[in-house]
């Protein structure tokens, strides 16, 4: 039996918004285990081009039920709260699902962890929307570093005195029985060890019973046997089918005068996964343009990575002046392991065989986002643009993993309908009106 205080969609699926949507990781594995988006909210104007030409075109394989007084453009959240706060109070009731995580590089320990990062203050408005639309459930992710506290200083112990997740969670706290963990992703199918914190909120009187987490290994074990996958997935077992050795080299589509990897035939049940029935060749293998004097830098780089032990990728102190490097994060792919975390600079992560950086796709391969799934924007950027502008690498390395967000859709779904979705069962429907208004 459908349970009563969920109210499905118009095709009998619970509802969810994605707010902080990026390229659309999140909404991505949501759609996949049985969730419909009504809308999602992302700032910028590249990641949003990503979601459209994912999630908006004739012939998407996942769409939202796109609100028509809601422009299909990039949107902040601010400026939805300002312009259409009448429409979000309308929908209030109706929503099953408010997901998505605030801005993370301000608690990331892989960026300088500043308590007054102005991106930090994505809390408030993502508890404005909280405010607005009462959803019956919450779901957060982002860093490890979301439940670290801040170094003691003086200007951190001014404006921060507990963790963001501690902080969120009090803040919930009267109106949502709030669960939190924290998740490493190679446990659940990803090829990249990505630790990351999920917090999940059950509004108080909803009729759902609290703790949706406990039961998360039977979802996962059901995801990943619908795909034939296992957890502890190897970057070869991600990534050999992209080889360079293995394919033949062709010009790029959408930048001239690059090389690209051309694409024949997966070789794992993995990449055959990640190939998810289509037979077009993936997008994204654009090859960065190394010198030969920076490839043999890399290839050196690998070969000292081989000679220490399998749980050291990185380079010493001592092989970093052997070499004249300052660059303190360059890692080597450890071909029998999974990934460390992707990150949105390219020569972070050496390729495991081949002395290059990853291409886009390959990145994506590691957060499982399938082969046909594109990315548009730029590839890169620089300088003063790093702050404002989110270009593909960027758009990969910030998104939930579509693995890791199918299982959590997956768990959050038989939890709020108690059973499989049935066409017999009838369904309480979004009003039209709701979305047309």
């Amino acid at each position: 039996m459908t349970n009563k205080s969920v109210v499905p969609s118009a095709n009998g699926r619970p509802t969810y918004v994605d707010v902080f949507a990026g390229c659309g990781g999140l909404s991505l594995g949501l759609e996949r285990s049985g969730w419909q988006g009504l809308f999602a909210v992302e700032k910028d104007r590249f990641a949003f081009e990503t979601l459209s030409a994912n999630f908006l075109q004739a012939g998407s394989k996942f769409t939202y039920e796109w609100p028509a007084w809601l422009e299909r453009c990039a949107w902040t959240v601010e400026r939805l709260l300002s312009e259409h706060r009448r429409e979000l109070f309308k929908l209030r009731g109706n929503v099953d699902l408010l997901a998505g995580g605030p801005p993370c590089q301000g608690f990331s320990s892989a960026g300088r962890r500043r308590p007054d990062d102005p991106r930090n203050t994505m809390i408030e408005r993502y508890l404005e929307l909280v405010d607005l639309l009462e959803p019956r459930l919450l779901l957060l992710e982002n860093v490890r570093g979301f439940m670290q506290d801040f170094k003691a200083g003086a200007k951190a112990a001014k404006l921060v005195r507990e963790n963001f997740a501690a902080q969120l969670t009090r803040r919930l706290s009267y109106r949502y029985e709030v669960q939190s963990t924290l998740l490493r992703a190679s446990d659940f199918g990803v090829p990249q060890t990505r630790p990351r914190f999920i917090l999940i909120g059950v509004r108080r009187g909803s009729g759902l019973p609290a703790a949706p987490l406990d039961d998360l290994a039977s979802a996962r074990d059901a995801v990943l046997a619908r795909w034939g996958l296992r957890a502890g997935t190897s970057a070869r077992e991600a990534l050999s089918d992209l080889e360079i050795g293995r394919n033949e080299l062709v010009r790029c589509a959408d930048s001239p005068g690059f090389e690209a990897i051309g694409y024949r035939e997966p070789l794992t049940p993995f990449q055959r996964a990640m190939r998810d029935g289509d037979d077009k060749p993936p997008t994204d293998t654009r090859l960065a343009k190394h010198t030969a004097q920076v490839r043999e830098r890399f290839a050196n780089i690998i070969e000292m990575c081989r000679e220490q032990e399998r749980s050291t990728r990185s380079l010493s102190p001592a092989m970093r002046d052997t070499l004249g490097l300052r660059k303190m994060a360059t890692r080597v792919l450890d071909p029998s392991e999974p990934a460390p975390t992707v990150t949105s600079m390219p020569d972070d992560l050496l390729h495991y065989g081949e002395p290059r950086t990853l291409t886009v796709r390959e990145n994506a391969r590691l957060q499982t986002f399938p082969d046909w799934f594109v990315f548009k924007g730029k590839y890169t950027t620089g300088g003063h643009l790093r702050r404002v502008e989110v270009p593909r690498f960027t758009q990969v390395a910030n998104a939930v993993p579509p693995l890791l967000a199918e299982i959590l859709g997956e768990r959050l779904r038989t939890y709020c309908l108690g059973s499989e979705p049935s066409e017999a069962t009838p369904a309480i429907c979004v009003s039209p009106a709701l979305l047309a208004s």
